[in-house]
């Protein structure tokens, strides 16, 4: 069996068969040369709206959908929650603290916070990404997604790097953050 029969069928390396070359400038590069990009929704709970501007967005989701006149994927990613920045403020907080009453508020933070970091909260991250390998249109049918969205009321950005990385990280291992750069015993 020759090295690219082994790379296309059976190959226990993940790179071997995706066929992705590249993330850059919020753009998975794929191998044929069409690039993947979208758009990263900001979520938005429309059921604390009344019932009429909770039809009015739906109703506007439908037609933006209906506009779309290219194949597109919904996406929706977790994305692990870092809150190691805010717990550490806590903790300075309550080092710096003498009330004890302030004290017992802040020690109740940060055990929420131990609560969150201990049983791996995530955040729901919601995309719409397609394929092209025209720059040109791919720029474009960003901005009709991000205006589409925003006459929903919906804010959207394009998608970075960072985010396309979670969606593979997402998709080829089931949710589970890896720890890249560490070596596990076998």
């Amino acid at each position: 069996m020759s090295k690219t029969q082994s790379k296309s069928s059976g190959s226990p390396y993940t790179e071997d068969w995706l066929p992705i070359e590249n993330i850059q400038n919020g753009m998975i590069l794929l191998r044929n040369r069409e690039q993947v990009s979208g758009v990263k929704i900001a979520p938005r709970n429309i059921f604390i709206l009344d019932p009429q501007s909770q039809d009015n967005v739906i109703t506007a989701l439908k037609n933006f959908y209906n506009m779309i006149d290219f194949e597109f994927w919904l996406v929706v990613a977790d994305r692990p929650v870092d809150i190691s920045v805010y717990m550490s403020q806590l903790q300075l907080l309550y080092n710096d603290t003498t009330s004890p009453a302030l004290r017992k508020i802040i020690m109740q933070d940060i055990d929420k916070g131990n609560t969150f970091i201990n049983n791996n909260i995530v955040d729901t991250e919601y995309y719409i990404l397609f394929k092209e390998r025209d720059v040109d249109k791919i720029q474009k049918r960003i901005r009709l997604l991000i205006n589409g969205l925003a006459g929903c009321g919906l804010n959207a950005s394009q998608t970075s790097n960072d985010d396309l990385r979670v969606i593979l990280e997402n998709f080829l291992n089931g949710g589970n953050t890896t720890e890249f750069g560490t070596v596990m015993p076998l």
